[in-house]
């Protein structure tokens, strides 16, 4: 257990507060999600080295053109990736997590990209590897995933944020398509917060060298605690930004809201980034609810 007392009853206030103001507000949540869409895909697949701008992406999204010309692999990976994101809202309270589950992610993912590839896990002769990390046999895959999917399922003892932090490092672990890991993991940390009735978060480009040291940390030592902390403060944010709408409250930028303060610009924006004030981004933008 390495969640702390005061990051969990700062969880279950929001999550209070949260489930009390979205009562006949579902719509407005929809939208917030509709409008995160863009935002979650450029990430994820910035984090993969795409080329995308934000800006791009969301044209893309909306069949804009574009003003350069940009991959046709990077245009479906956008589109892929939003219509996935847009899928397990839809399944988020129906469907548990499983193998069978985890297999359409990928061939949504990746169809029209490389449809041999699709909708399958590596088999023989299909190796692969993320910097130093040289994934697990193709062979081992199936079992692996197996035990992975069995053990996040069947684990009550242990803090949702732990069993995530957890699964998700295994499965990176694993690795096991030949393409599409990581954004698929990102997916199904989403999927497992909805599941629990959890707002979905967004890791970002920004802070991608945090998230790869919770991997190194994990294969060195077996330990969760940076995953978890990218975890908690995703949540938090996504917490705060949709508690400021439920609230109607008016949404103003970080700078704005210094202005009006005794506390400087600077630092707020390391409050923010500690999730100690309750700001939130927007196409990666700092903002408060006022």
């Amino acid at each position: 257990m390495t969640v702390s007392k005061d990051i969990r009853e700062k969880i279950n206030g929001l999550k209070r507060e949260y489930d009390s103001l979205k009562k006949g507000k579902e719509s407005l949540l929809d939208i917030i999600f509709e409008t995160e869409i863009p935002e979650s895909v450029y990430n994820s697949n910035a984090i993969e080295n795409s080329t995308l701008t934000i800006a791009e992406t969301e044209k893309i999204l909306m069949e804009m053109e574009v003003s350069r010309e940009v991959s046709v692999r990077e245009v479906f990976e956008a589109k892929n990736l939003a219509r996935v994101f847009e899928f397990i809202k839809a399944k988020s309270t129906k469907d548990g997590l499983n193998e069978e589950f985890t297999l359409l992610l990928h061939r949504m993912l990746i169809g029209n990209i490389d449809d041999n590839i699709a909708g399958r896990f590596r088999k023989a002769g299909e190796y692969v590897r993320v910097g130093m990390h040289i994934a697990p046999a193709p062979e081992k895959v199936p079992l692996m995933l197996e035990s992975v999917l069995l053990t996040y399922s069947s684990e009550y003892a242990e803090y949702f944020l732990e069993k995530i932090a957890k699964f998700h490092l295994e499965f990176e672990h694993i690795h096991p398509f030949n393409d599409g890991n990581g954004r698929i993991g990102r997916v199904i940390i989403n999927y497992q917060l909805m599941e629990l009735g959890l707002p979905p978060i967004i890791i970002r480009d920004k802070e991608k060298m945090i998230y790869y040291k919770s991997f190194q940390e994990y294969k060195n030592d077996k330990k969760t605690i940076e995953m978890e902390r990218v975890l908690y403060l995703a949540l938090i944010e996504s917490f705060h930004k949709r508690i400021s709408y439920l609230r109607g409250e008016k949404i103003i930028r970080l700078s704005e809201y210094a202005k009006k303060t005794d506390e400087t610009l600077n630092s707020l924006l390391n409050k923010a980034k500690r999730q100690t004030v309750s700001a939130f981004r927007e196409k990666g933008v700092w903002k408060i609810g006022e």
